[in-house]
């Protein structure tokens, strides 16, 4: 019986080692892969560590975490550190008292503390970037410390300190030599953990930070909206640098032993904190040198261009070309949503383009947050598409110039969906019963919306409250009979691996889906679609306009804009651009040129009280999508 328990618990433990460390090692595995998909393993490559190591983004963002949990590390443990060993000699209702302070950060939700931190700096009036971070980092991590050190504290005679001054030691003398010694493996546990918590910080990092200083959660979080392999690279070179650690920590003590040494290296011992304090030391000059080696090309004088741009959605040879050729430094923050682009806008931060969809500069302008352009200053123009010029959010380009644009339609797996249905059907065969739980819904308000409108032959930009209590009660009906997955970035490499019969996408996705999968359609119903345009404008409150024009040229240009499309896969406004990329890249994917001839086809107008009507729909929409599975 006790011999089938311990078989029994053998299996368990298997199983839960199995359960964490398999999706690590699926990472690492994918991290090698040759093609872009992130499920299906198509040979052995390099190239994704090749992008890494190019991508300066990515090395200055694991710069900025080691940099970053080195130093708060160092300052929490010493503040820590001296903090709970004053507390020792403190009275009891101070002691008390303190502590129940400390505590609370530890136990209060961190999105709380990350938006308690984030208002102090703004009341404050401090700029976010690399020192609030830093200050965030060590005040979060001082509690830890604390907690780590006090019970070793509590557990030495009280009087140690007291024996050591009589015999000769002075203060001093005594806490360095007499008290830390003993209480060091409480100080080395702190510490550790207070680096781990740094790593791994997003919420707080999220929040608290600006200027485009980013650390590598927050590098993660905004490439994972879309598909990039590099995650994968950049994560497996974490994991290797963290088992270099763990080897010179564990394994370097254990020879040294076995060399017949009379030192005993153990984690309670001062060595230990040595070891630890080398390991991390050879951690941050490895990040060093990769992070130089990636940049020694470069050259970072003269004046700083900030760009706030969606994730992933930028060639990776555009920003250091253009440094290389201007001298200047470029800084790119990324974000989720255009929603959360205008929070960021409206609330003061300044940057010198924007680069938001045709909506939200209407939004943009009409609250008077962006400036009118000087034409004179802008030689691009004549080599963007006259369809995408002079556009009902912007009449004239006085804002704005194009940056990327395209359609929404559906992307179909051939072998599953008759294309019969499609043409007969258009946006209704969502609510076709032959593919019940074999579709994708978007999770966009706005372009499920589209949908449901044009299915029911209504203006994307009705402002009929009757219409849009329609469109809510098709995509209702939808969700409760179908049975769709609703899914955003995710839709891409699903489709690509054929995992659904069809859904709704974006046609620059599309041509990725297309490129990765023969057997993937796209088609726009005749019903109409919603004709988009993202754009680049400069804020009223920009700093560096000079700047932020050279670099609206310089990426409209043609070896740029080739870069950018061919990379991102979504259609350039430079007209020879869009021609020879059909031609090439994506010959024989319609999905790569949006339709301009089809007199339903709209573009979306902002409006904050439809807007708002269909947010609050949708939100339905989705709580009836989870009550129905």
């Amino acid at each position: 019986m006790r011999k089938e328990k311990r078989l029994f618990g053998k299996i368990i433990m298997t199983l839960m080692v199995v359960f964490f460390y398999l999706p690590i090692l699926f990472m690492i595995v994918f991290s090698f892969n040759s093609s872009k998909s992130l499920t299906q393993f198509s040979g052995f490559s390099l190239q994704w560590y090749q992008r890494m190591l190019n991508n300066s983004s990515m090395m200055e963002s694991l710069y900025t975490t080691i940099f970053v949990a080195l130093i708060a590390t160092i300052v929490s443990t010493v503040v820590g550190t001296i903090s709970a060993i004053g507390l020792s000699k403190s009275k009891k209702i101070v002691h008390d008292l303190i502590m129940q302070i400390n505590d609370f950060p530890i136990m209060n939700p961190e999105i709380v503390t990350a938006i308690g931190m984030m208002l102090f700096f703004i009341t404050l009036r401090i700029e976010r970037g690399f020192i609030t971070m830093l200050l965030a980092h060590i005040a979060f991590c001082i509690p830890y410390v604390i907690l780590s050190v006090m019970p070793k504290i509590r557990s030495l005679d009280p009087n140690l300190a007291d024996a050591a001054m009589d015999l000769g030691c002075t203060p001093w003398q005594s806490l360095i030599k007499v008290i830390v010694p003993q209480i060091m493996p409480g100080i080395f546990s702190g510490a550790l953990i207070a680096f781990t918590m740094s790593f791994d910080d997003f919420i707080i990092s999220y929040f608290v930070t600006g200027g485009g200083i980013k650390n590598l959660s927050i590098m993660v979080y905004t490439m994972s909206k879309r598909v990039n392999p590099s995650i994968n690279a950049i994560s497996t070179l974490v994991v290797v640098l963290i088992t270099i650690v763990l080897i010179i920590v564990n394994v370097i003590p254990i020879i040294r032993e076995k060399r017949g040494k009379k030192e005993e290296f153990t984690m309670n011992k001062k060595t230990g904190l040595k070891m630890g304090i080398v390991a991390l030391a050879c951690l941050l000059i490895v990040s060093l040198t990769i992070f130089n080696s990636s940049n020694k090309q470069r050259k970072y004088e003269g004046q700083t261009l900030h760009i706030y741009n969606t994730g992933e959605y930028m060639g990776e040879n555009i920003i250091p070309n253009f440094e290389k050729k201007t001298g200047a430094k470029v800084v790119m923050d990324l974000f989720e949503s255009n929603e959360q682009m205008y929070i960021k806008v409206a609330n003061g931060e300044s940057y010198d383009i924007l680069i938001p969809s045709d909506y939200m500069i209407e939004r943009l302008k009409q609250e008077e947050l962006l400036q009118k352009l000087d034409k004179s200053k802008i030689s691009c123009m004549d080599l963007i598409n006259d369809d995408i010029k002079d556009l009902s959010y912007d009449k004239k380009n006085d804002y704005s110039v194009p940056y990327f644009w395209g359609t929404v339609g559906i992307i179909y797996d051939k072998t599953k969906v008759d294309e019969t249905d499609l043409k007969k059907e258009g946006y209704n065969i969502f609510k076709n019963q032959k593919y019940k739980g074999d579709i994708y819904l978007y999770d966009s308000e706005r372009d499920s919306y589209m949908m449901a409108l044009k299915a029911l032959g209504y203006s994307m930009n009705t402002e009929s409250k009757k219409e849009l209590e329609d469109a809510y009660k098709w995509l209702s009906d939808c969700v409760k009979t179908m049975k769709p997955e609703i899914v955003t970035d995710e839709i891409i490499d699903n489709m690509a691996q054929g995992r659904k019969a069809f859904g709704l996408v974006y046609s620059g996705d599309a041509a990725y889906i297309m490129s990765e999968n023969e057997n993937m359609g796209f088609y726009m119903p005749g019903g109409g679609t919603n004709v988009w345009c993202d754009a680049m404008v400069i804020p009223s409150n920009a700093k560096n306009t000079e700047l932020a024009y050279e670099f609206i040229n310089y990426i409209t240009d043609y070896d740029q804009a080739y870069d950018n499309s061919s990379f991102v896969g979504y259609t350039s406004p430079n007209i020879e651009v869009m021609d020879e990329l059909s031609e090439t890249d994506f010959k024989g994917i319609n999905a790569y040129l949006p339709r301009s001839n089809n007199k339903n086809d709209e573009v979306f107008n902002y409006n904050a009280k439809t807007r708002k009507i269909m947010a609050e729909y949708w939100s339905k929409v989705k709580i009836e999508a989870s009550n129905a599975k």
